[in-house]
């Protein structure tokens, strides 16, 4: 029988629900792997006791399989509360937190039958895209140790790639699901924005930047999961209504009409190597029957960066405001998250203002590009995955970048205005290191831009491509 590690989250479940393999068996695995290549990638943070474990899994051996992910082990990501299991947000001032309740991601996994085993790291508060926080270090990447997993969900990502996880949850504001999987060889999902609802916490009606989304190696568990996350929240505004995602799952990609994006004019400076990996992968789908043509950018690059940053600022202080006017908190808080308070609270109304009709006239060209296309695709990062000792990367061949998040802005065109936006695998570049292209389509089109997906996943596999660290002596099981 193949490895069970090496199986799809969807293959585990048909398993576990036929009683072909016991929940006990499943766990027995996951902690075997993590107990081997944990300590060398540092994806899997606050886990619980691992005899807890087997007796809750062996409990389950006899129970009648419910939900979709029954009996099958999960490592929620540190940004996500989880009721009994220590949740910090990577901030030192959460160091011993342990929470009451769920979130509502980590409500809905437990209801589909997980068995919430640890958390995933993740940066400090989840601004940045390297995964590295005072309280559990660095999260690297299986491909090379050398560098960084990305993030926010870099611990996600990277547990997926060294297979201690079969699907992963992560959250997406700029760029957390797909930058992510793009360094780590996988499919990372932003969602149309409401799909997967918020938590009825603090502001629901201006914070419309952000979701949770689904991680996977295949792009089924990926839909399926989504499946698990996705429905009504009646306690926050916006309900969106929740299309069944699998169904045309396996339509193909023939006659798919798709726009290259590329640099977007040249305004998205890019490392050597990346676009042209990505437009060797347009020209497979061009071979599988897709139509692909090249687009000029349809929106200034440099109002769309105006607005991103207005917003996101605004959104920051008005939520952590506190941890730059205690000093106590202050000094244990991250000097970017500081930067981005101080910010927004600078920002007058008008600027906002401002920000939001930019906002508004990018969703109505957008909303006129998909009269024409089904997808548009641009490159999921702007560099290769980068040392893993960097806090972030400061020039992007030969270009400076101005703030700590400038050199992943080709992220924010669909962040912005809440697009469907996947990232999956382009390929390796000469170095051995994974990077990936964003598959971007119409809001409400999610179906959609997952068919694409599964025709890419079905020609390629990608994510089957085993990391190096899973070939090392010290993470054989």
């Amino acid at each position: 029988m193949k490895d069970l590690l090496e199986w799809s989250a969807t293959e585990l479940s048909v398993a576990i629900h036929a009683r072909k393999v016991a929940p006990s068996e499943v766990m027995a695995a996951w902690l075997g792997q993590v107990q081997a290549v944990n300590h060398a990638v540092n994806a899997i943070v606050s886990m619980r006791d691992p005899d807890a474990l087997m007796a809750e899994a062996r409990a389950l051996d006899d129970v009648t399989p419910q939900g979709w992910l029954h009996g099958i082990p999960f490592a929620v990501k540190d940004l996500v509360a989880t009721q009994g299991l220590r949740t910090t947000w990577g901030s030192p001032l959460h160091a011993d937190h342990v929470p009451a309740k769920d979130d509502l991601v980590a409500a809905r996994l437990r209801a589909a039958g997980a068995v919430i085993a640890a958390k995933t790291n993740v940066p400090e508060w989840g601004q940045g895209s390297h995964s590295f926080n005072p309280l559990f270090g660095v999260t690297r990447n299986p491909y090379d140790l050398s560098r960084s997993a990305g993030g926010s969900s870099g611990g996600a990502a990277a547990a997926l790639a060294a297979r201690m996880a079969w699907v992963a949850d992560g959250s997406d504001m700029m760029g957390s699901l797909r930058n992510p999987a793009a360094f780590c060889n996988l499919y990372g999902f932003r969602p149309s924005w409401g799909l997967v609802p918020q938590d009825a916490e603090g502001d629901s009606y201006l914070s419309t930047l952000s979701t949770e989304g689904p991680m996977g190696r295949t792009i089924e568990d990926v839909a399926r999961l989504l499946m698990v996350l996705a429905g009504e929240n009646p306690e926050v505004p916006f309900p969106r209504a929740v299309p069944d995602v699998l169904p045309g799952l396996d339509r193909g990609m023939g006659g798919i009409r798709i726009g290259w994006l590329g640099d977007w004019g040249g305004a998205y400076a890019m490392e050597p190597g990346i676009l042209d990996l990505c437009q060797a992968a347009l020209r497979q789908m061009e071979d599988m029957g897709a139509v692909v043509e090249p687009l000029p950018p349809p929106f200034p690059a440099e109002s769309l960066w105006s607005a991103w940053v207005t917003l996101r600022a605004m959104l920051n202080a008005g939520g952590k405001r506190a941890l730059a006017e205690d000093p106590a908190k202050r000094a244990l808080t991250k000097p970017e998250t500081i930067w981005e308070i101080e910010q927004g609270l600078g920002l007058s109304a008008q600027a906002v203002y401002e920000a939001s009709v930019i906002r508004s006239r990018w969703h109505a060209h957008a909303a006129r590009m998909f009269n024409q296309y089904d997808a548009v695709v641009l490159p999921s990062a702007q560099v290769w995955p980068f040392p893993a000792d960097w806090r972030w990367p400061e020039e992007i061949a030969g270009h400076k970048m101005d703030t700590y998040h400038r050199w992943m802005e080709v992220v924010i065109p669909a962040s912005l205005i809440g697009l469907p936006a996947l990232s999956v695998p382009a390929g390796f570049g000469p170095q051995g290191l994974p990077i990936g292209m964003q598959i971007i389509g119409r809001s409400g089109d999610d179906a959609k831009v997952l068919a694409i997906g599964q025709a890419w996943h079905r020609a390629t596999e990608w994510p089957q491509r085993r990391p190096p660290v899973l070939a090392s002596p010290s993470s054989s099981r």
